[in-house]
């Protein structure tokens, strides 16, 4: 259902971007990572106009990706969660402001959840206070200290145009040169932080991140990834320790590192055990009551 409405919000943007003043043709490709319910054949029966590309296995998020954009054409590529819902006329802002600004390498929207409050699609490094105070108990200490208010950018307003360290990959416009330049998702993150990893490579290469609250997007959070929740537990942290391995791991900051990694992988464990926790209680529950 996540998919059928997202893309009908993009088969009415695929008409208003063919009308003869804007004149821009969309190209859709969904890529079907091994899914056990009734996707492929809702893409293919109520969708022709889709570009579907099927895989026997998970590929994970960036591999998958990476298909698709290997396939497509065009100046720009937007990667897009298939949870969301694109709402009308934001596809042609994103288009026009990278069409007017040629140092930005990629820009996201305002993602709203279903009930319209906003999302913190965009923030910046997870740098290394970020992650001490993050991922160990100092964060607990100390909850409003600002490392993570910078990290998560809770002092601003998400009501203006910006550039940004790094936006969430449930919804990122890229130009083509961002491609041929930085290359695609790096796919050695299977799951989670491969849209951080890029916009830091992008930013190495010159090219500034936008956010850009005129186009808005509604994005149910976990939509495909709740329905494997623990597994996603793990691949999140085991992402997070490699995006700090691979941009951090150098110098002074080498020093914290096994603080930090132990401290994500902590917070992995009391994730899992919460999980396993309330499922325990609604079984507990079930069992009580049919007794």
């Amino acid at each position: 259902e996540h998919l059928r409405r997202c893309l009908r919000s993009l088969e009415e943007e695929k008409a208003h971007l063919a009308d003869h003043s804007f004149g821009a043709a969309l190209e859709v490709f969904v890529v079907d990572n091994a899914s056990a319910d009734d996707s492929v054949s809702v893409v293919t029966s109520e969708f022709p106009w889709v570009n579907l590309i099927r895989s026997d296995v998970n590929l994970g998020f960036a591999r998958a990706n990476n298909q698709g954009m290997r396939r497509c054409g065009g100046r720009y590529v937007m990667l897009l969660n298939p949870d969301t819902v694109v709402k009308p006329g934001s596809l042609r802002a994103l288009i026009d402001f990278m069409d007017g600004c040629s140092e930005a390498g990629a820009v996201g929207p305002r993602l709203l959840n279903p009930d319209g409050s906003i999302q913190f699609s965009c923030r910046s490094y997870p740098g290394i206070g970020a992650g001490l105070f993050r991922n160990t108990p100092l964060g607990r200490l100390f909850p409003n200290n600002r490392f993570l208010r910078h990290y998560l950018m809770t002092d601003f307003g998400h009501e203006e145009t910006r550039p940004v360290d790094w936006l969430s990959g449930a919804c990122l416009m890229v130009r083509r040169e961002v491609l041929d330049q930085v290359g695609l998702l790096d796919e050695d993150f299977f799951m989670y932080c491969e849209d951080t990893d890029w916009c830091y490579r992008m930013e190495r290469r010159g090219w500034k991140k936008y956010y850009l609250p005129a186009a808005e997007v509604i994005h149910v959070i976990g939509g495909s990834s709740d329905l494997r929740v623990p597994a996603m537990v793990v691949a999140h942290h085991r992402s997070m320790c490699r995006f700090y391995f691979k941009h951090y791991f150098f110098g002074w900051r080498s020093i914290l590192m096994p603080a930090m990694l132990g401290g994500i992988w902590l917070r992995c464990l009391l994730a899992l055990l919460r999980y396993y926790a309330s499922r325990w209680r609604v079984s507990l529950w079930s069992f009580l009551s049919r007794g």
